[in-house]
């Protein structure tokens, strides 16, 4: 139907009524395309389609709730209809009585009929008090989300108390709500931030806000208080860029929390140096003569009255507002010019290098960067192609303040050189010259650059921050190439239990006798462990906008870059000390870090296998259940799990060695796609959008309801032989197969020293080649009682790297350590006949028993293990 077959349609007078009839009918039918043609048709008939529409609604309420309704599409159509119409847009006394009928609707209709009703009948021309008026006595009937939502349709807010029309809005928990009711005017936008600073002065009492709202419905009196209200005060002055100067009480109370913080740190915990302590108190208190007082009374709890005077004499507080004994201390300290520094004692500097850890290069070889002629130089040597460099950034700390922190400082770390970039000054240089481009471009050049291998610790935080600092450089991590981030190969490395040290390499002292007064963590735990001495952190929170820079801190920040040089070569030359695989250069050179997966996607390990391939292939494609698909696992104390079912038979939790990589095939031999209709799953209660969805696209699909325990799941698999797909660790730490060979440790010994020894073997004729995994050879098939025949010496092929088990399974032996075979009370290992993995009874195996109790049982007399004598 066109539009000249409807202009052909000449005006009637039809019923509206009757028209709604038919249009109720076809609405029933689903048939929507005949349905907008009646609907166009009928409103060229009607006399007055305006005054139709209203005695459509006005006679049905469908379109009084929330989503898609017939009256909705009334309501659209009509205003398509007029746009091809422009005659009927009526206008005079007429019209005000047809405003006047559906303003009475307004405050029943959902938020997706506003706007079209609004432009159908004109109502931004409608009597600004009339409209006012109604707005009023929507919110003394309670209607306050009505009429706030209204207010803002019709451009109401610079005629209303903002104050009043907001504060049941916050009590009801609507700050959103109330964030676009003053978006549009700057002056409502300060008038709300100062009525916020009120409410949140100390001596404010918020319950004479709350007493007048007190049978409020959906009053939420745990989402009204000063906390709350700060935070709100703050993202409110970030969103609208307003001077924080105009909300004196939520800065002074921010402040305060802050100075509290720095006493904590101090004077409580004592991990943070005078120097840096007294920059910070600084830069908080500033000229602000409230804060100064606070800081005076703060000095008085925590150290003694000669310390409070010392910084009243700084500050120049008038004595009126000092307590009187350090008034009385002030006198005696009136010849003093400025607060004298702690001295240091004269053995400090030598006992924080017998305890931390030292940057070996001399001091003339770390250079502080503040000319674009000097950084030029540097970027020559940095941008050379198979450079390592080391990367890390600081940044004054926020204290919880407002926005993302800019970075002060980039420091880039070569073996023999480090460079300190200073950022602030050299972008405000660039700005001057007029190439505000420069630093980013010479930045994405070292990022993006294949060549050259760039170590970081938490890159993701760092690459964030230079993003605030630099705004060109704000999708740099997704152009990120040849990249390690230590962060990632920190969670692999699998530290003993015993204070996470590993064997031979702990440090020469433990904390206790370092006196080190908390437990080191992140990047400096990671240094200890690998180098054997922590970083020394006491500058991790200086001011680092301040300059000059400090001697501590510049050595500080040389050390942060540096260390990540030594511990990456220290790693790549000796992997399997740290438990990670031997061809760790292989897998982490050249390649870029990525960030963890999203929860959707099950949380797969983005840590490289220890045979140095990755999961990313093997995990694009369906695969049949029972072709050996593997999860990466995070502990070294589980068990593995394939595709199959995601529980063994075999209970224990083993200690794992290698990765479960099914059994061995031709390079070229992927697993074949199957079709939907093949691929039959179980879906837990956590995964039901996901099993919806797979329904969809044809596969076999049985879902958990909301209250069956994960163990129904396991039940299914077992009887359907169907796959768990699951998001919850009750099966992420299990294997599949239930057929094991069970080796004697000292044949297990024969192996391992059987296969290194063919792996160097064929290593010095293969140069860069994998070390190889060595096997026993069984008969065909597994069977209870059947005696392999690599029993005896002249079966088995010892110049060859590996000897395959019936079906081309490898068991993989050559990354257990000399050191677990050196445990007396350990007798025997257990090999998986379908994937090869090995394992061991770890020091985790009754807690897992226990939580696996239920699924860990054989069935029937089928033996899950079987002897290799």
């Amino acid at each position: 139907m066109n539009q000249d077959s409807y202009s052909s349609d000449q005006p009637t007078d039809q019923d509206p009524l009757l028209l709604l009839k038919t249009l109720q009918l076809l609405w029933t039918k689903q048939e929507l395309g005949k349905l907008k043609e009646e609907i166009r048709r009928g409103f060229a008939r009607l006399e007055d389609p305006l005054a139709g529409l209203l005695a459509m609604l006005e006679s049905s309420s469908d379109w009084k709730g929330k989503g898609h309704s017939l009256g909705y599409c009334i309501t659209t159509e009509l205003q398509l209809w007029i746009k091809t119409h422009p005659a009927v847009p009526q206008s005079g006394t007429k019209l005000k009585k047809l405003q006047t009928r559906v303003l009475g609707m307004l405050s029943q209709c959902p938020t997706n009929l506003l706007d079209p009703l609004i432009s159908i009948y004109q109502l931004h021309t409608a009597d600004r008090n009339c409209l006012l008026e109604h707005v009023s006595h929507l919110y003394l009937q309670g209607n306050y989300k009505e009429a706030a939502t209204l207010s803002i349709k019709l451009k109401l807010q610079p005629d209303q108390d903002v104050e009043k029309m907001c504060t049941p809005l916050l009590l009801q928990d609507k700050a959103n709500l109330v964030e676009d009711y003053v978006a549009e005017y700057p002056e409502l936008q300060r008038k709300l931030l100062q009525t916020l600073d009120k409410w949140c002065d100390p001596s404010f009492n918020i319950r004479d806000i709350t007493r007048p709202y007190q049978g409020l419905s959906r009053y939420k009196p745990e989402k009204f208080n000063r906390r709350v209200l700060s935070k709100l005060v703050f993202r409110l002055l970030e969103r609208f860029n307003v001077d924080p100067a105009l909300c004196p009480n939520v800065i002074n109370q921010r402040h305060l929390r802050t100075l509290n913080y720095l006493f904590y740190k101090r004077f409580v915990e004592k991990t943070m140096t005078e120097e840096n302590w007294a920059d910070h108190i600084q830069s908080t208190v500033g000229e602000n003569r409230w804060l100064q007082g606070q800081l005076v009374q703060s000095l008085l709890r925590h150290c003694d009255a000669c310390g409070a005077a010392r910084w009243a004499q700084r500050y120049q507080v008038p004595p009126e507002m000092l307590p009187q004994a350090v008034a009385e201390e002030l006198q005696k300290l009136h010849i003093q010019d400025r607060v004298e520094e702690v001295t240091k004692a004269d053995n400090y500097e030598a006992s924080k290098k017998k305890d931390y850890y030292q940057i070996p290069i001399s001091r003339e070889n770390i250079h502080f960067l503040q000319t674009w002629e000097e950084t030029l130089q540097c970027w020559e040597k940095v941008l050379q192609p198979g450079q390592v460099v080391g990367v890390d950034m600081e940044w004054k700390p926020s204290f919880g303040m407002v926005g993302k922190p800019r970075v002060a400082l980039l420091q880039l770390a070569l073996k023999d050189e480090v460079f300190l970039l200073d950022l602030p000054q050299l972008l405000k240089q660039a700005e001057a010259e007029g190439e505000k481009e420069k630093l980013s471009r010479f930045i994405q050049m070292l990022y993006s650059d294949t060549a050259i291998t760039k170590l970081g610790y938490g890159m993701s935080g760092d690459l964030s921050s230079l993003a605030a600092t630099c705004s060109p450089l704000k999708d740099m991590e997704k152009q990120m190439q040849g990249v390690v981030d230590l962060l990632a190969v920190d969670k692999q490395l699998q530290w003993g239990k015993d204070s996470r040290k590993v064997d031979g390499l702990s440090p020469e002292h433990s904390h206790e006798e370092r006196g080190v007064r908390q437990s080191e963590k992140g990047l400096s735990l990671l240094v200890q462990h690998v180098l054997g001495k922590p970083l020394d952190k006491t500058e991790q929170l200086s001011n680092w906008e301040k300059r000059p820079l400090r001697e501590e801190q510049i050595l500080y920040a040389a050390s942060d870059a540096y260390c990540l040089l030594e511990i990456y070569e220290r790693l790549c030359k000796d992997p399997e000390s740290f438990g990670l695989g031997s061809d760790l250069t292989d897998s982490l050179v050249g390649k870029p870090s990525k960030k963890p997966r999203a929860k959707k996607q099950l949380n797969k390990q983005e840590a490289p296998s220890p045979s140095g391939q990755s999961d990313s292939s093997a995990e694009r494609q369906l695969v049949k259940p029972g072709l050996g698909h593997q999860k990466k696992q995070t502990s070294p104390d589980c068990i593995l799990q394939d595709s199959k079912l995601s529980f063994p038979l075999f209970p224990g939790p083993l200690s794992e060695v290698g990765e479960c990589q099914g059994p061995r095939t031709e390079p070229s031999g992927c697993p074949a796609p199957i079709s939907p209709r093949e691929f039959s799953v179980v879906c837990d209660n956590m995964l039901q959008g996901l099993g919806r969805y797979l329904r969809c696209l044809g596969v076999d699909v049985r879902l958990l309801d909301n209250e069956d325990d994960h163990r129904k799941a396991a039940e299914i698999a077992r009887q359907e032989g169907r796959v768990i797909l699951t998001s919850g660790l009750p099966y992420q730490t299990v294997c599949n197969c239930n057929k094991y060979l069970k080796v004697s440790r000292e044949r297990m010994r024969q192996l391992v020293e059987n296969s290194r020894q063919a792996s160097e073997e064929h290593s010095a004729g293969c140069p860069g080649s994998q070390s190889c995994d060595a096997t026993v050879p069984v008969c065909e098939t597994a069977q209870p009682g059947c005696a392999p025949h690599g029993e005896q010496p002249e079966g088995m092929e010892q110049d060859r790297a590996a000897t395959v088990l019936a079906g081309d399974t490898v068991l993989q032996v050559a990354a257990i350590p000399h050191r677990v075979l050196d445990r007396a009370e350990l007798t025997h290992f257990y090999c998986c006949t379908h994937c090869g993995k090995v394992f061991w009874e770890g020091s985790h195996f009754g807690r897992v028993v226990s939580q696996f109790q239920d699924v860990l049982v054989a069935s029937g007399d089928t033996q899950s293990v079987y002897e290799l004598s």
